[in-house]
């Protein structure tokens, strides 16, 4: 603690030109890249300065903070316009494919620094000595996925960050939880605030431009992991809604808000399916043998969602979809295969081969799911030799894997027939100005996972620095006297302090809430009323309703949480993130009558695809003085050619042969 004392802390205020906000892969890719190019502007008479802060550690910070076994997004010799047909199918039919395409044109390149950097990538025989970029041959588990030996693979990359940028451009452990607007422009962002997580300080900070990436949110859905497992999940717990909810809270217009991701994993380890699916050609079944992937395909028709699934080709929703319905019948638990996948391998390798592909088995969960390992060895399960369970898990919004929540940004301007709606200013800026995104925090344009999310941020800083450039008149005003904001910011620590008195039991107090008790509250009634677990992932109008009302009282609660230390008060502004992401999710689903994403989520009462009405984005704003939200739709363009030798309207990467 600093010499002021907990409840008085000391406040750092901060000028700088662009501030990064966030240690993931987009913040990474945005620090190895806007050196070059505040370089480039000195030359030209142009002095920017820019700093890094990030609440945890860049080397281990982020959802490839445990490490990955494979690289999702990478074209190789596949056209970006076919990686925009993919992505589009997945996401059943809406995405903002300029932003797309623009990863899609531009990804190879950051992959290719991550093998200079020293990240393994496997290579198929005979190119072992080769790296990608001279044409090396990668080891694919899927078309655009290729393996890599990926435990250091976040630790390689911040490393590069960092001596790109600078030790004394990054300030880490501080979370910085409030945007802050213009005085003079509140549709331009003009600052940010924060608190050291170890030391009794805030942070003020005033620039003429920022990235935020925080990542998406996790834990605001009752997680299927109980008791001693609580907390555990497949996204990175630490990944609070942060991004959603100050963009959210500054002005700037959100999109698909009604998107979540729920992936297919291995029950209890949220262990990864992707590479025994794709790499080792692992079928699931149900408890009684059968491919229910088959049986049930014509169950798409019903809900008018078989035009997303051109031939035996489906989006990841759908798969879910397909599961959910054998688990809602009584024909679970789901299995994966896992012993007749290795057994078909074996038929053509020798002892030695049998035994290296056993070993890439185990790494692939070493690599980034330890858990798994962990509950295999407790449960006495040898994967090779038994069937293991798989289920869905609980609900997580973000924008760059399988899923497509997030900011509503500009698109790039130089390609062709781009709508106005699509493209207003810089690339990757928010409709606030000056208020740039990438990675998760980009809305309608998933599957860019970490390479993408890396290369978006190398996007966004030559945006950023040409925005800074083009508005080096501008000296930003903060809209809030420095007073209220360390009130707001340490308003926990003081319910504590004032309060904690009052009972013999500190955790039991009428006069404030612990943030785990709030969070449970807020993970309470999303599940049970904006489609979690416990109802199958169903809702309906008047649970959106019910979860309305309490999610408003809820936000009256937030103002009382405690915070008898740093790391409470960490926990308590996760919290205030949480809720109003959550709330917008809510919003948006409760805007969108028809059910867009079969298996991750279900309108009750509107629930099918709906083309003829909802083949829209839902865009939202949100007013933080009244606490109300305004959503509207917005037309969606086709800007890349359907190919009909390959897809329907809509088509994934995987379909009822695979699973």
């Amino acid at each position: 603690m600093s010499e002021h004392g907990f409840g008085n802390p000391e406040v750092v205020e901060e000028a700088v030109d662009i501030l990064i906000i966030g240690g993931g892969m987009a913040a990474c890719g945005c620090a190895f890249e806007i050196r070059r190019w505040i370089d480039a502007a000195k030359k030209e008479g142009h002095e920017i300065s820019v700093k890094l802060v990030d609440k945890a550690a860049m080397d281990r910070s982020g959802a490839v903070a445990q490490g990955l076994s494979a690289i999702n997004t990478y074209m190789g010799a596949n056209d970006p316009a076919d990686y925009v047909r993919y992505v589009r199918g997945d996401l059943m039919g809406i995405t903002r494919e300029d932003l797309v395409y623009d990863v899609g044109r531009h990804v190879d390149d950051s992959v290719h620094h991550f093998e200079k950097w020293g990240l393994p990538i496997w290579k198929q025989e005979g190119d072992e000595g080769k790296s990608l970029k001279e044409g090396g041959k990668p080891v694919n588990s899927g078309r655009w996925q290729i393996m890599i030996n990926g435990e250091s693979y976040k630790w390689i990359v911040a490393e590069a960050a960092k001596k790109a940028l600078g030790n004394s451009r990054i300030q880490e452990r501080i979370f910085i939880v409030k945007l802050l607007n213009d005085k003079n422009d509140s549709s331009r962002i003009a600052g940010a605030a924060g608190f050291s997580v170890r030391e009794d300080k805030i942070h003020i900070y005033r620039f003429k431009a920022c990235l935020l990436v925080c990542g998406g949110a996790v834990n605001i859905f009752r997680p299927r992991s109980v008791g001693e497992g609580m907390g555990r999940a497949w996204y990175p717990v630490w990944n609070a809604g942060s991004t959603y909810a100050m963009a959210a809270e500054a002005g700037a217009e959100l999109t698909l808000m009604e998107n979540r991701f729920v992936p297919n994993r291995f029950k209890d380890g949220y262990g990864p399916v992707g590479a025994w699916f794709l790499l080792f050609g692992a079928k699931t079944k149900n408890a009684f043998g059968e491919n229910y992937a088959e049986k049930n395909y014509d169950d798409l028709k019903a809900i008018n969602a078989d035009q997303y699934a051109a031939g035996s080709r489906m989006g990841t929703c759908l798969r879910n979809h397909l599961m959910l319905k054998e688990l809602r019948e009584g024909r679970g638990p789901i299995f994966i295969d896992t012993p007749a996948a290795m057994a078909k391998l074996a038929e053509n390798m020798t002892p030695k081969e049998i035994r290296h592909l056993e070993a890439e088995a185990w790494e692939d969960f070493l690599d980034m799911t330890i858990s798994q390992c962990g509950v295999w060895a407790g449960e006495n399960i040898e994967p090779d030799k038994e069937m293991s369970e798989l289920m869905p898990t609980e609900p997580y919004l973000l924008g760059s894997h399988a899923g497509c929540a997030g900011i509503w940004v500009s698109g790039p301007e130089d390609l062709p027939n781009m709508p106005e709606h699509y493209h207003w200013g810089y690339n990757r800026m928010s409709t606030v100005k000056g208020l740039f995104t990438a990675g998760d925090g980009v809305g309608a344009s998933g599957h860019k996972f970490s390479s993408g999310s890396f290369a978006e941020g190398r996007i966004a800083a030559k945006a950023i620095v040409k925005y800074v450039i083009d508005n080096a008149d501008f000296t930003p005003e903060i809209d809030r006297p420095v007073a209220d904001i360390v009130a707001e910011l340490y308003r926990p620590v003081k319910n504590f302090l004032e309060h904690k008195d009052y009972a013999t039991q500190q955790d039991v107090n009428p006069n404030y809430i612990t943030p785990k008790m709030f969070q449970m509250r807020l993970q309470k009634i999303m599940d049970e009323y904006v489609a979690g677990i416990s109802t199958g992932y169903q809702t309906n109008g008047p649970m959106l309703e019910i979860a309305e009302r309490k999610l408003q009282m809820l936000r009256e609660d937030a103002q009382n949480m405690r915070a008898k230390d740093l790391h409470e008060l960490l926990r308590a502004w996760e919290n205030y993130h949480r809720i109003i992401a959550a709330w917008a999710h809510m919003k948006h689903i409760q805007f969108r009558e028809e059910t867009r994403y079969p298996g991750y989520y279900y309108r009750a009462d509107y629930r099918a695809v709906d083309d003829d009405s909802w083949k829209c984005f839902v865009n939202s704003r949100y007013d933080r003085d009244t606490g109300t939200w305004k959503l509207k739709k917005v037309k969606w363009e086709c800007l890349i050619s359907f190919d009909p030798d390959k897809e329907a309207p809509g088509m994934g990467h995987m379909g009822p042969e695979q699973l």
